[in-house]
C-alpha cells in the first residue's frame, strides 16, 4: 500500500462526524503537523494537502509519540474518531480515537497543487436511479439480523476516550470494574445518599460514575459486577484529581434520566488492560499520596504466604511479598493480598526460577521500610506479559540485570523522601520563584525546600473534618447516630477533628497560599484541631483567636509539593506543605555562607 496522504480525507471526516462503529470506513490517512503536548494528551493539525484539521490524540498515543512512531510530518491511518465543535467558536476538531503511523516524517509538508488552467469537464454516463423510501431500505438491511443484533445497529457506540462535557448524546458500551457501597450523608444542604462505580470499556480506557439519592437508589440495584450496560444520558466534568481513582481526566455523573441496558446475548468483551508504569527509582514522590501507580518488574524473590489479622475487623487474611527490579537497578517489594496472594502468589513462587516479569496495575505506595508497595482490591496482575515495556525489561535483564548487583529502594531514601525529596537544605528556593513559574509542576509535583512564615490565615474557614479515629479518613453522620467510615467499612459512635487548611506564607521575595494537614498544620498552629475547636465553640472567642495571632511571623523551615490543581476547569497552582520543622539557625549560616561564597566566585 502506497505510503501517500489520502486526497480528500478531511472532506470524507467532515462528511462523516460520527462513523457508525461497525461501519466500514474510507482509506484516511493525512499528515500529522505541529504535534504538541497538551497534558496527557497531543494536540496536532491533519493535513490532506488541501485541507487542515484541529485534531487531539488521545493519552493512549503517548507512548506512541514517545517512541517517535508517530512525529510530526509523518503519516498516520485514522481507523476510529470523533467529529466535535469548538465550544463558542465556528470551528470543528478532531478526536482520534485509533490510529496507526503510516510513514516516519516526510521531507516537508504535502501539499497538493491546484492546477490553475481550464481543465476540461469529463461528463460521465448518467446512471439509472432507483427510488427506495426510508421504510424499504431500513426493512432491507434489517430483515436478516436477529433482534439483538439488529438493536445495536441502531446505535453508536463512543469510545471512552472520545467523550468530554462539551458533547451532546452519546451512547457508551462497559463493563462495570468495580462497584462502591452505598453511603448516607447529612451536610448543610440537607440528607441524601450516593455510590459509585467504575466502568471501562473495549479499549480498556475508566471512568468513575457517581449517582446521588433518586439516581443512586434507582441503578444500585440494577449495577452488577462483571456485567456489559450500554449507558447514555450522562454528564461529564473534568474529574477532581485529589479523589479520583481511575486514569481519567473527566468524571461522569447520571442521574435518574439516564438510562442503563444490560447489554444481553451480544458478545461479551474482556477490558484491555492499559498500564501507566512508574519506573521503581522514582516512587518517592508518591509514598503515602491517594494516587494508585503501576509498575512492571523482573521478580527477584517470592516469599511463603503469612496470615495478617486485620485490626478493622480481627479477620485474618493471606498475604505474599514478592521482590521486584527493573533497568532502574532498584528493587521493592510488593505485597500480595488476599487471592492475588494464594493463586497467583503460587503461580509465581513456581515460576520464580525463570524470573518472569510482572505488570501490576493500581498499587497503594506506603513507607513501610522506606518505600513498599500494596495491591488493593482492583489491582491486576498479569504474567509475562506480551508488550514492548516486558520485551524491553527481558532483554535489559537477560544481557546484563542478571549480573547487576541490586539495591532495595527503600535503603537508599533518605526519611524526608517520603515527602517527595532531599534534605530541608537542599533545593531550597524563595516563594516567588515558585509563584513566578506557573507552570511548574504540570508534567509531575515537584518538591522544594523553603523558609517563610504565615503571615494571615483567616478565621472563618473550615479548618479541620471529622475522622476516623482508626484510618483517619473523613468519616459522614449517619442518619441515626454515630459516623460511617467508607475506608473501615463501619459506624463508630465517635470520631476526632484532623486539620485540613489555607494559610497565607511569607518571605523576604513575597508571599504564597499554602496548603496544611494534620501533623503539619498542628506544628504552625501549636495546638490539635479538637483543642482549636474547644476554643472556637466557647461565647469568648479570645483564645482562639490569641492562639492563631501567636502563630503568625514564626519563621519555618518547610518541604514543599508544587502541583497544579483543576478549579472550574482553570488549571491553578497548589502548594502543599510535606513537612515542617524549626528553624536550626547553625544551619541556615552555614548555608547563608555558602550562597555569599558562590556570588564571590
Amino acid at each position: 500500500m502506497a505510503k501517500t496522504v489520502s486526497p480528500g480525507a478531511i472532506s470524507s471526516i467532515m462528511s462523516n462526524p460520527n462513523p457508525d462503529s461497525s461501519a466500514v470506513l474510507p482509506e484516511i490517512v493525512v499528515q500529522v503537523l505541529d504535534l504538541k503536548p497538551l497534558g496527557n494528551r497531543y494536540t496536532f493539525n491533519a493535513s490532506d494537502g488541501k485541507s487542515k484539521l484541529k485534531a487531539i490524540l488521545q493519552s493512549s498515543f503517548s507512548s506512541e509519540v514517545v517512541n517517535g512512531n508517530i512525529q510530526s510530518l509523518g503519516l498516520v491511518r485514522v481507523t476510529d474518531y470523533t467529529l466535535n465543535d469548538i465550544p463558542n467558536k465556528n470551528e470543528k476538531y478532531l478526536i482520534v480515537t485509533k490510529c496507526e503511523a503510516v510513514s516516519p516524517p516526510l521531507e516537508a509538508e504535502y501539499k497538493v497543487e491546484v492546477k490553475s488552467e481550464n481543465a476540461g469537464i469529463v461528463l460521465k454516463p448518467k446512471q439509472e436511479v432507483i427510488t427506495k423510501s426510508a421504510a424499504q431500505i431500513i426493512h432491507e438491511q434489517n430483515r436478516n439480523v436477529a433482534p439483538a443484533a439488529r438493536m445495536s445497529m441502531t446505535r453508536r457506540v463512543h469510545p471512552l476516550a472520545s467523550l468530554n462535557p462539551y458533547q451532546g448524546n452519546w451512547t457508551i458500551k462497559v463493563r462495570l470494574t468495580a462497584k462502591g457501597t452505598m453511603r448516607h450523608y447529612k451536610n448543610a444542604r440537607g440528607e441524601g445518599c450516593v455510590f459509585n462505580v467504575e466502568l471501562t470499556d473495549e479499549d480498556g480506557t475508566q471512568i468513575q460514575a457517581t449517582m446521588f439519592n433518586e439516581a443512586a437508589r434507582k441503578f444500585f440495584d440494577m449495577f452488577e459486577m462483571g456485567k456489559v450496560y450500554y449507558i447514555s444520558k450522562g454528564s461529564l466534568k473534568v474529574a477532581n484529581k485529589q479523589f479520583k481513582t481511575v486514569q481519567n481526566d473527566y468524571e461522569m455523573t447520571l442521574n435518574e434520566n439516564s438510562l442503563v441496558e444490560e447489554a444481553v446475548n451480544e458478545a461479551a468483551f474482556i477490558p484491555e488492560t492499559k498500564f501507566n508504569f512508574i519506573p521503581i527509582d522514582q516512587l518517592g514522590p508518591y509514598v503515602q499520596q491517594k494516587e494508585l501507580i503501576d509498575v512492571i518488574g523482573v521478580v527477584q524473590n517470592v516469599s511463603p504466604t503469612m496470615s495478617i489479622r486485620r485490626k478493622i475487623d480481627n479477620e485474618t487474611v493471606p498475604k505474599r511479598d514478592i521482590t521486584i527490579a527493573d533497568d532502574t537497578k532498584k528493587t521493592v517489594v510488593v505485597s500480595l493480598w488476599g487471592g492475588l496472594a494464594t493463586d497467583l502468589g503460587q503461580k509465581l513462587l513456581d515460576m520464580a526460577d525463570d524470573s518472569p516479569v510482572v505488570a501490576i496495575k493500581s498499587l497503594r505506595v506506603s513507607d513501610f521500610q522506606g518505600v513498599s508497595l500494596s495491591t488493593v482490591s482492583k489491582s491486576i496482575v498479569e504474567i509475562n506479559p506480551d508488550s514492548p515495556d516486558s520485551q524491553k525489561l527481558k532483554s535489559w535483564y537477560s544481557s546484563e540485570g542478571k549480573e547487576t548487583s541490586m539495591q532495595s529502594l527503600g535503603s537508599t531514601l533518605s526519611p524526608s523522601m517520603k515527602s517527595g525529596g532531599r534534605s530541608l537544605y537542599a533545593d531550597r528556593v524563595t516563594l516567588d520563584h515558585i509563584t513566578s513559574n506557573p507552570s511548574l509542576g504540570e508534567d509531575k509535583p515537584v518538591f522544594y525546600s523553603a523558609r517563610a512564615c504565615m503571615s494571615l490565615i483567616k478565621t472563618d474557614q473550615t479548618m479541620y473534618y471529622r475522622a476516623c479515629k482508626t484510618c483517619n479518613k473523613k468519616v459522614t453522620e449517619e442518619l441515626g447516630s454515630g459516623y460511617w467510615c467508607q475506608a473501615c467499612q463501619k459506624t463508630e459512635s465517635d470520631c476526632s477533628l484532623r486539620y485540613i487548611l489555607s494559610a497565607k506564607f511569607s518571605d523576604a521575595s513575597g508571599g504564597a497560599w499554602f496548603s496544611l494537614f494534620s501533623d503539619e498544620a498542628e506544628k504552625i498552629i501549636g495546638c490539635p484541631a479538637d483543642e482549636l475547636d474547644n476554643m472556637k465553640s466557647q461565647d469568648d472567642v479570645s483564645d482562639y483567636q490569641t492562639q492563631l495571632k501567636k502563630a503568625t511571623w514564626v519563621p519555618h523551615v518547610f518541604r514543599l509539593m508544587v502541583a497544579p490543581r483543576e478549579y472550574n476547569n482553570e488549571k491553578r497552582q497548589r502548594i502543599t506543605v510535606k513537612s515542617v520543622n524549626p528553624v536550626d539557625f547553625a544551619a541556615e549560616s552555614k548555608l547563608l555562607l555558602q550562597e555569599i561564597s558562590s556570588m564571590k566566585a
